[in-house]
């Protein structure tokens, strides 16, 4: 039998392996394989050691397409998994639960290969040191690419021939990486000890500059964008230009092409395939330059961050379409990635089961359609509908876009003409199509609903909750904070707070003072990492800053002393991923690029900043200096890679910016003061609340300043403050609009 060949994989009975008794979605996907999985711990290290055998390494996630593919083709497959059962201790891994486990490999597989990408594949000595690795391998040699019992075989075949040089080369790349991540910020331009370099202020200007220019000249004028095919929808290049135009003005030239360039993105990818039109929300990525063809895969941390890039883009241009994407993707969230007890789940699949005529699973399956299902499902709605979508009888997927042939036959709705045309062919006026075109959507996500529906992963993990926290709360500042209590603006404030009240109940140890990394069915093992921390810290803060619950401040300011022990390097400044002292982890790094989810510093900074301004403690300011400084090599001559930590340089450079609200926050006058403050785009203020109690006497402890400011004539007045010099209080929304 030829193992290598997919299609003559041996069919047996299931029995259950050590994952069976793992709490992740991931690892239980595999816990029938005939592999003898491990977890990554101890006890696959220890076997490794006493049968002197590599250990392979195999790592994704619940909702990876092409993890998915990697397991039916070779996981499942009893021949090729009595090599690895034969030759290897084979040990899975949730990137994540343990992504400390994946950073380290992953860093090495794109040091040796060039690229990155789940399934991550990795061989390791028995003392966790990588000699080889890639991503996915197929079952037979394909496409230029090895067969994956042919690489086993060849490993299994120099571990007993060669193993000094493997292990050599383990010692090898182990020592290479960590003297890359050492001297990499003491290169010259950092801020290394001895080596202070240019004054913040000039890099920091000129690193604007330079990335400005990058966004513009890969800028994709024709579809939005940034590069060529695949696209990613990059939350943090749009932050970054977003705080361009708030620095330079949206009027001003810099400022006007900066927000044009975020606008023409969000806009296009709204009306592509990746945006799900039916149900809300974005798939992952698309796999061309158009926004078309998606991996449909939909992740929370995703949802967070096109939801905050569109509310900033509603702030810099009053365009309402902006406020309609991010109510979009925050109604997918409630009502699809909402765990019952308050907690948002972490993704859902791209695969799914097909409709029962065609059997078995595919990629996008419940999210396409054919023409006869719409013409079906709309009867004389269908022409214009179709149109507007481009439905093709055929399907509307060109070949060259569907390798896998998964989509033939099939319509991937994207937007092709605009509403009003759309409207003007159909004889409809536009507020008509509008209501139509709603009502349609509506009658489709209610036929979806009846098809096999993707795999949920269900578990929460605080770093991803601490993002969704953070969009609900900007949502309920920019979208309805002057809204009527019991109407919308309770709901993005509510379901925040819910969250927040869970991560505290399930994730954290008051007693110790830590978060935990993921709950499912009841708290995981694993301790948080610095992400959770950053991105909870954030959450909390704009919590505070959306209902002035002071509690969410003190409970901030609490995690950030626990994140500076555990995480913070005293010797050159940032924030390690890991925590001291885990022997699994044969590397500590400091994560220095801010790709589908932020690095943990750039977060970070921007956290201590707004804390400093927030409490009066110079000690967090001075902290938020130096993580920025620890990166500065990095920043300074690529800006593209960090362009999240450049964003927090505005409130290092500039003195700080407060904007006191002196009332009971939940007065009617209160928010509609608290709504002018979030009407437009502009520098970072701080924003705080002297309720008149207990709130303001804690504030006023930590900044005395802030002991006398009252409301005056009984009403809720705003005291707009630099430098801790404060222009005259005005309790008129006009008069608050003209002097921010």
């Amino acid at each position: 039998m030829d193992v290598a060949a997919g299609r003559d994989r041996v069919s047996v009975t299931p029995m259950p392996n050590a994952l069976s008794r793992e709490k992740s979605p991931y690892l239980l996907q595999h816990a029938e394989n005939p592999v003898d999985w491990l977890p990554w711990g101890e006890a696959a290290f220890a076997r490794a050691r006493a049968e002197q055998k590599p250990i392979f390494l195999s790592i994704g996630y619940s909702t990876c397409h092409w993890c998915h593919v990697m397991a039916h083709e070779s996981f499942e497959n009893a021949a090729i998994a009595g090599i690895l059962n034969e030759h290897f201790v084979s040990v899975k891994v949730d990137r994540e639960e343990r992504p400390d486990v994946d950073k380290v490999y992953m860093a090495y597989v794109q040091a040796m290969t060039g690229h990155g990408g789940w399934p991550l594949s990795a061989w390791l000595s028995p003392d966790l040191k990588p000699f080889y690795g890639g991503t996915y391998f197929p079952p037979d040699e394909r496409h230029g690419r090895p067969g994956f019992p042919g690489v086993l075989q060849a490993i299994a075949l120099a571990w007993r021939e060669r193993r000094e040089q493997l292990l050599s080369e383990g010692e090898r790349a182990v020592n290479a990486l960590r003297g890359y991540f050492s001297n990499r910020d003491r290169d010259e331009g950092g801020a290394g000890p001895g080596n202070a370099g240019p004054p913040l202020a000039d890099v920091a200007g000129q690193a604007f500059e330079l990335g400005f220019r990058h966004f513009h000249e890969s800028f994709d004028a024709a579809n939005g964008g940034f590069g060529g095919a695949p696209k990613f929808p990059r939350a943090a290049n749009l932050s970054f230009l977003i705080r361009v135009a708030a620095l330079q003005g949206t009027g001003s030239e810099m400022g006007g092409e900066a927000i044009r360039m975020v606008a023409a993105t969000l806009q296009a990818m709204a009306r592509g395939g990746i945006h799900d039109h039916v149900g809300g929300g974005f798939h992952r990525y698309s796999v061309d330059e158009t926004w078309f063809v998606p991996h449909f895969e939909k992740m929370l941390y995703d949802q967070a961050q096109i939801a905050l890039n569109s509310l900033e883009a509603k702030q810099a241009t009053g365009d309402e379409r902006f406020a309609w994407l991010a109510r979009d993707i925050l109604e997918y969230v409630r009502r699809d990635l909402t765990a019952p007890e308050g907690g948002f789940y972490t993704a859902e699949d791209a695969d799914s089961a097909r409709a029962h005529d065609l059997g078995g699973h595919a990629e996008g399956a419940f999210y396409v359609w054919t023409a006869a299902e719409l013409r079906e499902a709309l009867g004389e709605e269908y022409a214009w509908i179709a149109g507007h979508f481009g439905v093709d009888e055929n399907g509307n997927v060109p070949d060259r876009l569907d390798p896998q042939n998964e989509f033939h036959g099939q319509n991937i709705l994207m937007q092709r003409r605009p509403l009003l045309e759309s409207a003007k062919r159909a004889g409809l006026e536009p507020e008509e199509a509008n209501t139509r075109l709603l009502a349609v959507l509506e009658r489709l996500r209610g036929i979806r609903a009846r098809r096999p529906r993707p795999l949920r992963d269900d578990k929460v993990v605080t770093a991803g909750n601490g993002l969704m926290i953070s969009a609900l709360a900007r949502a309920h500042q920019v979208l309805v904070s002057a809204a009527p209590a019991g109407t919308e603006r309770a709901g993005y404030l509510a379901a925040a707070t819910r969250a927040a009240e869970f991560i505290e109940r399930e994730l954290h140890d008051p007693a110790r003072g830590i978060l935990y990394r993921t709950w499912r069915h009841g708290r995981g093992a694993t301790e948080g990492f610095a992400e959770d921390y950053a991105f909870l810290i954030q959450g909390l803060l704009d919590l505070y800053e959306a209902g002035f619950e002071l509690r969410w401040l003190q409970w901030a300011e609490r995690l950030q002393a626990t994140m500076d022990r555990l995480f913070w390097d005293e010797a050159d400044g940032g924030y390690f991923n890991s925590t001291a002292g885990d022997p699994s982890i044969v590397l500590r790094l400091k994560e220095d690029y801010d790709g589908a989810e932020p690095a943990p510093s750039s977060v970070a900074a921007l956290n201590l900043l707004r804390l400093a301004a927030m409490t009066g403690e110079a000690g967090l300011r001075e902290r938020g200096r130096r993580t920025i400084d620890a990166f500065r090599a990095q920043w300074s001559r690529v800006p593209q890679a960090m362009p999240q930590i450049l964003c927090a340089l505005e409130l290092a450079l500039e003195p700080p910016r407060h904007v006191v609200l002196a009332g009971d926050p939940n007065a009617a006058d209160f928010n509609v003061l608290a709504a002018v403050v979030h009407e437009r785009l502009g520098p970072r203020r701080v924003l705080l609340a002297a309720d008149g109690g207990a709130g303001q006497a804690w504030l006023a402890r930590r900044a005395p300043w802030l002991a006398g400011m009252r409301p005056t004539g009984g009403r809720a007045t705003a005291y707009v403050c630099e430098e801790f010099t404060c222009q005259a209080p005005t309790a008129d929304p006009e008069e608050l609009r003209r002097i921010l």
